[in-house]
């Protein structure tokens, strides 16, 4: 005999599923004793069902097969909601088992009931409740199958009397899906991507993630248009190190030579990237877009072409039909812009930076008046004395700033982040998920205050399943990118203090190994430490609240709102004293 719960179970086996993450309960118990006796598949009880589902999104996106999470009937489904949020909008394939109701009391408002298919209508591609034994082969298949032709989230609800009843026929693995079709461009496409490059005088590439598995001859396309390359956050990892063409990023993380390469442009090339902030794109270049979904053509910006297809068949295509731009001066600029930048934003890292020159001094005085340790210098920190095959994850906010501008994705590292969704919390169950994938290689997470405390409870999964995590917490008190919203608004801070405790000493209560650093000269011992470290650990640094970010980009409205600001809250602080 073999009941609906274990087929279940041996189906994910076979797909490659190692570890299901979630909360026991009711409903859920039949499967997760099916999950108990089966040794190829761990079972990771997390305290909130959000970080579960936040740890499998990072694994689908990490491994490319099936991430797994469970919550039961009612709250414990509802928990889940926000995790599958960032693997649908991070197009991750993540299967989500939630218990429900016994069947005959659904649809009588019973205890803890709600309806799961109404719930998930808007985060899943698939959702279906299982009401007999007969329906299980099928639809467990089309489960898998929807979630990894988005890929996506698919979303299976098993009432509590279903799970353990018998299967009336096994069921069968799906195969076909595990591998998704490349899309060829039409060739009347690439012909006129060609003449329109081919007339442009200086060419821009804004490159995303879609294009990583095609670098080398991205990279040759750059060379081939003299063209500066504008990289995504998820496209540093695998298109960053060793390329003599890139730029850093736009948007909110971005830096002055992007926005130099966006204005100077003929043509805009973008490959692989549905980069989300129209309003940091160039307005009078012309556009050509490339993506494998035809639903992001266009969407941003104004197109002159957009071609569907994926981005390595069509460069390959595309190579052979444009001709070698002899005028690199479009590409020198931008190139020397950000290295300029570079070297202005490096000496931010160093221990001395405030006591340094007159411009250091006159900084210190209006935004590191307590010689704080400047976030900078620790994203730096880590960057130098990180693995070569380290993988990272970074909260929403400041904390994806630093790592954007700080870390640099050389070697094999690998990034996660909840960059589409934009969710606070998401680093430190991300990483859960990525060092469970591999327990032997280090996993670091960039988190916020913010973002920590949020679903700090989780931090003891790391230690229960032996999940030897290095948690660094940029801890400047505050729920930083509001505050730096509000301040270009020319509001005065407000709603933004956190009232942290020691959070190094939250962690060794917890079981982790937990290092507080306070002063900048021990910053550096202090990472060492933290990434030496055999066991989870949690780095809290005390960091300077007031660092200022400001984008590439900001108006002048923007920069005489900050200035308001600032004089609001030093005359609200006089007046307090």
């Amino acid at each position: 005999m073999t009941t609906v719960a274990e087929g279940l179970v041996h189906v994910l086996r076979e797909l490659g599923v190692r570890q299901v993450w979630g909360v026991v309960g009711d409903a859920l118990n039949p499967i997760t004793d099916a999950i108990r006796q089966e040794p190829e598949i761990e079972w990771i009880g997390v305290r909130h069902e959000e970080a579960g589902a936040f740890a499998a999104s990072a694994q689908a996106q990490l491994s490319g097969t099936l991430g797994v999470c469970m919550g039961t009937v009612g709250p414990g489904a509802i928990h889940l909601l926000n995790g599958l949020y960032d693997a649908a909008k991070s197009h991750a394939p993540v299967l989500a088992v939630c218990g429900q109701v016994p069947r005959a009391e659904m649809g009588s408002d019973y205890f803890q009931e709600v309806d799961n298919d109404l719930l998930f209508t808007d985060v899943a591609r698939f959702r279906f409740t299982l009401t007999s034994p007969e329906q299980a082969p099928r639809v467990i298949a089309q489960a898998v199958q929807a979630a990894y032709e988005g890929p996506g989230v698919a979303v299976l609800s098993i009432p509590g009397d279903v799970g353990s009843l018998e299967l009336p026929a096994p069921v069968r693995v799906p195969r076909h899906v595990l591998t998704p079709p490349r899309t060829a461009p039409d060739p009347a496409a690439v012909s006129a991507a060609a003449d329109l490059l081919e007339r442009a005088s200086t060419v821009t590439l804004l490159v995303g993630m879609g294009a990583r598995e095609a670098r080398e001859d991205v990279l040759a396309l750059a060379e081939r248009l003299a063209a500066p390359m504008v990289l995504t956050l998820k496209a540093k990892e695998g298109l960053e190190h060793d390329n003599p063409y890139q730029i850093g990023q736009s948007g909110l993380i971005g830096n002055t030579a992007t926005k130099k390469a966006f204005d100077d442009t003929d043509v805009l090339l973008m490959l692989g990237t549905d980069f989300p902030y129209p309003d940091w794109l160039p307005e009078k270049a012309l556009t050509i877009q490339v993506d494998r979904a035809a639903t992001h053509l266009g969407r941003r910006t104004p197109l002159e072409l957009g071609v569907v297809s994926d981005v390595g068949l069509f460069v390959k295509e595309l190579l052979p039909r444009v001709r070698q731009k002899t005028d690199r001066s479009h590409l020198d600029d931008a190139v020397a812009a950000y290295a300029q930048w570079v070297e202005r934003q490096s000496a931010l890292t160093r221990p001395d930076t405030d006591a340094t020159g007159i411009v250091g001094r006159v900084r210190a005085v209006f935004d590191n008046p307590d010689d704080r340790i400047r976030p900078e210098a620790v994203a730096a920190a880590v960057d130098r004395l990180a693995a070569e095959d380290a993988i990272f994850t970074a909260d929403t906010g400041m904390s994806a700033v630093w790592l954007a501008r700080f870390v640099t994705f050389r070697g094999s590292r690998r990034l996660v982040g909840s960059m589409n969704l934009g969710s606070m919390a998401n680093a430190m169950p991300h990483a859960l998920g990525a060092q469970a994938l591999d327990r032997s290689r280090q996993v670091i997470a960039f988190c916020g205050d913010g973002g920590l405390t949020m679903l700090l409870g989780d931090i003891i999964t790391a230690v229960s399943y032996d999940l030897p995590v290095t948690l660094v917490c940029f801890n400047n008190g505050r729920l930083g990118m509001v505050k730096l919203e509000q301040e270009q608004g020319g509001l005065p801070e407000f709603g933004t203090v956190l009232t942290n405790p020691d959070l190094a000493a939250v962690a060794e209560a917890c079981g982790l190994r937990g290092i507080r650093v306070t002063d900048p000269e021990a910053l550096e011992g202090a990472v060492a430490e933290a990434l030496a470290h055999p066991g989870p650990v949690l780095l809290d640094v005390v960091t300077n609240p007031d660092e200022i970010a400001l984008p590439p980009k900001t108006t002048p409205g923007q920069a005489w709102g900050f200035a308001v600001a600032k004089s609001k809250e030093t005359l609200l602080s006089r007046g307090d004293t």
